[in-house]
């Protein structure tokens, strides 16, 4: 597992123009990640899912997650997420790291 303050930094940089972390935090353009880990993929309530995202039907955790944040077009084709993935290793096990925090 990765540095989650490092993650949160990195997380603060890359994913929080989309996405909210606090607890019933408001969606925006992506889900509210908040309780992430354990969670089916497309099940957030109240976000609007693509039909792929919520058929894909994985279960967050680190491997699914590590996946999913290096090439997330290819993890879920049709996924309307505009962010074209974190290729460095490292920054994604902190991010990880971070979003394993919020529970």
């Amino acid at each position: 597992m990765g540095n989650a303050e490092n993650g949160k930094a990195l997380f603060k940089k890359m994913c929080a123009i989309c996405h909210t972390t606090g607890k019933d935090g408001k969606h925006r353009i992506g889900p509210n990640l908040f309780g992430i880990f354990g969670r089916t993929c497309g099940t957030a309530v109240g976000f609007n899912y693509t039909e792929q995202m919520r058929k894909k039907g994985v279960v967050w955790d680190e491997k699914t997650l590590n996946e999913y944040l290096e090439y997330p077009k290819q993890f879920i084709p049709g996924t309307r997420m505009m962010f074209n993935g974190i290729k460095k290793a490292e920054e994604r096990r902190d991010i990880i790291a971070y979003l394993a925090t919020l529970k």
